[in-house]
């Protein structure tokens, strides 16, 4: 691209905008109608000079123009409720919706794995000997697993819960920058990990407990942290395979939304952790602990499904920046 053909046949455009922005308080109605048209072409060319062009001065001084027009546009001063209603129904679904498939590999996958562990430890007493022995297996059985849901305060217990598991969300999520090739590890430690305590507790004839236990929080968490190793996985393989556009611009725009993720799962969790300190090791019937987590699951999926498709439709991306980051091109 010849840039500096492209600086003279735009320049009265951005000139044009500048003034508008500059005097954004007295404008007519035509005068405001013009500064949304000025602002998306240039918009559109910020766009094009930084897919085709070095010049890192004219990127910056087109990057502060589109800025300000945004906010004359958009109005500087959004309510910070407006944002957040906003991240909610919009950023945070959409990108899980856009997810979807990675999200429901990741799981049939740990699903799989999991089913396959415990049945491994559950029909194999030489590899229960292995893991524990018959005093410290029975002790698990009947008392440890319970009464770790109990044994500290729920208040304390909870926060710490979602510290832990905000803390495996994210570590999850970042370990896309390596291609994401550490989500499988973290999967494989945690599908072991719920294996062998479900085989243990199966070798014994406790899975109803097991499953009256862990089902309450653990549906709706172990959904959180699958969808952090889906989206994360997906941006790992757009590193690989970044699509039509270059491979930094695929890449910001995806790890951008990855954020939405990130930020979002926070307050799932926290909700996971509330459950698991005052549902599970509750005096409710085991039907009526169950049934809270259920309904929390169906409750997440039906959110994500229904706020994320409808997001998806209007052709969001879920990116936290607003300016875009693909120009249109010639077919």
């Amino acid at each position: 691209m010849d840039i500096d053909a492209f600086v003279t046949a735009h320049r009265p455009v951005w000139d044009r905008l500048e003034h508008l922005v500059r005097h954004r308080r007295s404008l007519n109605g035509a005068e405001v109608d013009e500064l949304v048209d000025l602002y998306q072409r240039t918009a559109t060319h910020l766009s094009i000079v930084r897919s085709g062009s070095t010049d890192e001065m004219l990127v910056g001084r087109l990057s502060a123009l589109v800025a300000r027009a945004r906010s004359a546009v958009t109005g500087a001063h959004t309510p910070a409720w407006r944002e957040l209603v906003r991240f909610f129904a919009v950023s945070f679904p959409v990108v899980a919706y856009r997810a979807r498939w990675w999200w429901l590999g990741t799981s049939a996958a740990f699903l799989a794995v999991t089913t396959a562990v415990a049945a491994w430890v559950a029909g194999d007493p030489q590899v229960q000997a292995s893991i524990a022995s018959p005093i410290e297996i029975a002790r698990l059985v009947e008392h440890d697993f319970a009464d770790y849901y109990s044994e500290n305060p729920a208040a304390s217990f909870a926060g710490r819960v979602w510290i832990n598991n905000a803390w495996v969300a994210a570590l999850t999520i970042a370990s896309s920058v390596l291609l994401g090739l550490p989500i499988f590890y973290i999967l494989w430690m945690n599908a072991a990990n719920v294996g062998v305590t479900a085989g243990l507790m199966a070798s014994r004839d406790k899975l109803d407990i097991f499953f009256g236990l862990i089902t309450p929080h653990g549906l709706p968490e172990l959904s959180a942290v699958l969808l952090a190793a889906g989206v994360g996985l997906r941006l790992g393989w757009t590193a690989i395979d970044p699509g039509p556009r270059r491979r930094a611009e695929a890449l910001a725009e995806q790890g951008r939304a990855v954020m939405s993720v990130a930020l979002g799962l926070v307050v799932v969790l926290l909700i996971c952790g509330l459950i698991e300190a005052f549902v599970t090791p509750s005096g409710l019937p085991t039907w009526a602990r169950i049934g809270v987590g259920v309904v929390a699951e169906i409750a997440f999926i039906w959110y994500v499904m229904v706020f994320g498709r409808r997001a998806a439709a209007a052709g969001d991306s879920g990116d936290l920046e607003q300016a875009p980051d693909a120009a249109p091109s010639a077919g």
